[in-house]
């Protein structure tokens, strides 16, 4: 889930488990929070198409950002090498672990009302939405001059 309060900024995938959510919970009064269902296959398919360059961390993506040549990095020429926690068992079994940590953070901000779920495969589709809950609850940024 993505948190929003007043003193808060919103953050990807945070909070994750139970714990985070109670400390955060010290620190501001959530009014929103939301939650991004994409179907496990899609997740998995993206984290697994990631490689790296070691030596400089930049990262490409097989599917939408793939190296000029495939397996070497656009500016040496070095090996691009796959993490192992980016292979794909590695990746069905970070998500298993993260879906249960999960659960119990949906369900308590389902419980206070404060949670919006948008479901899809694809950012330029979910985002209207998003920015259309985003925009009925936060207030326009004003220039300057209109202050």
């Amino acid at each position: 889930p993505a948190s929003h309060c007043n003193s808060c900024a919103a953050s990807r995938g945070f909070p994750r488990t139970l714990g985070q959510a109670k400390a955060l919970d010290g620190i501001c009064e959530l009014d929103l929070v939301i939650s991004l269902n994409i179907p496990f296959e899609t997740l998995k398919d993206r984290l697994s198409a990631r490689w790296v360059h070691p030596a400089s961390g930049r990262v490409y993506n097989m599917d939408f950002n793939p190296p000029h040549v495939q397996g070497v990095d656009d500016l040496t020429g070095e090996p691009l090498v796959q993490r192992e926690d980016d292979k794909p068992e590695a990746v069905a079994a970070r998500l298993r672990k993260y879906k249960d940590a999960a659960k119990p953070v949906i369900e308590l901000y389902k419980s206070r009302g404060i949670l919006h779920s948008f479901s899809g495969t694809e950012t330029n589709k979910i985002w209207p939405y998003v920015y259309t809950l985003l925009s009925s609850r936060i207030p326009p940024v004003l220039p300057d001059e209109e202050h």
